[in-house]
């Protein structure tokens, strides 16, 4: 793992409830015993900014990238991507594990486009913990003369993580078009904030 991820860490940080995790008998036998499909089942994901996908109801599995899209729109994606489990959905994309590599891709579908999104698993998750954790215990001054200087502190906590990631694992932040890197933007600029957040109660007030 390129990140120190816990399941401890996640639950004193958002609590049991707000832990999304995916049973290894979702994935199909190719993935499920990767380190990534392991880490989805034992630490999980905060919920919230990223969505693990749910598997099918009948069958217990995850949809495969075909499942989802049609894999021969992606000019780009490697041969064997059709096969690969999606386990979840980031903004505007699909994300899938590829079990050869343990990497994480983004399809957009919109776009057409696929891009390795993370170097593995734990790159996912740190990630999605830096940025929710973030969005929940950030908190603008609530006086409106502070209110620019508070904008540049949370751009500041953005450019950390952002930067502190990339250190480790370049790909999440790669360039500005990556779905993190919109994320990030939308933090930034105050968009992702929830009603009842520090942030969002002291911005909106």
């Amino acid at each position: 793992m390129l990140f120190d991820v816990n399941r401890s860490a996640l639950v004193d940080t958002f609590g049991e409830d707000r832990i999304a995790t995916l049973p290894i008998a979702a994935f199909p036998p190719s993935a499920a015993d990767t380190e990534g499909a392991r880490l989805l089942q034992t630490v999980g994901a905060p919920t919230g900014t990223l969505w693990l996908r749910e598997p099918d109801e009948d069958s217990g599995l995850l949809p495969l990238v075909q499942d989802v899209v049609d894999a021969e729109d992606f000019e780009d994606a490697p041969q064997d991507a059709g096969q690969w489990p999606v386990i979840g959905w980031l903004l505007n994309a699909h994300l899938a594990l590829d079990p050869g590599s343990g990497k994480v891709y983004a399809f957009d579908a919109d776009e057409e486009a696929v891009r390795e999104l993370h170097t593995d698993v734990s790159s996912l998750v740190h990630v999605t913990l830096r940025f929710q954790r973030l969005l929940e215990e950030f908190s603008f001054s609530g006086d409106e003369s502070d209110e620019e200087a508070g904008f540049e502190r949370l751009e500041r906590e953005v450019e950390r993580v952002a930067q502190e990631t990339s250190s480790i694992d370049p790909l999440p932040f790669r360039d500005d078009e990556t779905v993190w890197s919109v994320i990030g933007e939308e933090i930034a600029m105050g968009q992702r904030f929830k009603g009842d957040s520090p942030g969002a109660r002291s911005l909106h007030r």
